[in-house]
């Protein structure tokens, strides 16, 4: 990881609410791969903890669940994503 890059480090309640999220959502893994271009086995690697996602990838997938990287995150339990800013 080079300087200026983050990694969001996933516990097992994160891992647990991303993957329940997910299926809640009715996607697979590989329709998580389309909407947010990470790879359908590095994004099965993030599900059992074994690979972080950065934040960009936070990002993403936070926008493809229709959540917050709060919820995410395990610092809410609202998984209701907040208003985006008008640019």
């Amino acid at each position: 990881m080079s300087i200026g890059q983050f990694a969001i480090i996933i516990s097992g309640d994160v891992m647990n609410r991303l993957k329940e999220l997910r299926k809640e959502r009715g996607y697979t893994q590989v329709k998580m791969q389309m909407l947010t271009g990470i790879d359908q086995s590095d994004y099965s690697k993030i599900e059992n903890g074994k690979r972080y996602l950065s934040f960009e990838q936070c990002i993403k997938v936070a926008d493809a669940l229709n959540t917050s990287m709060d919820y995410l995150a395990g610092r809410t339990d609202c998984k209701e994503p907040y208003p985006k800013s008008k640019k």
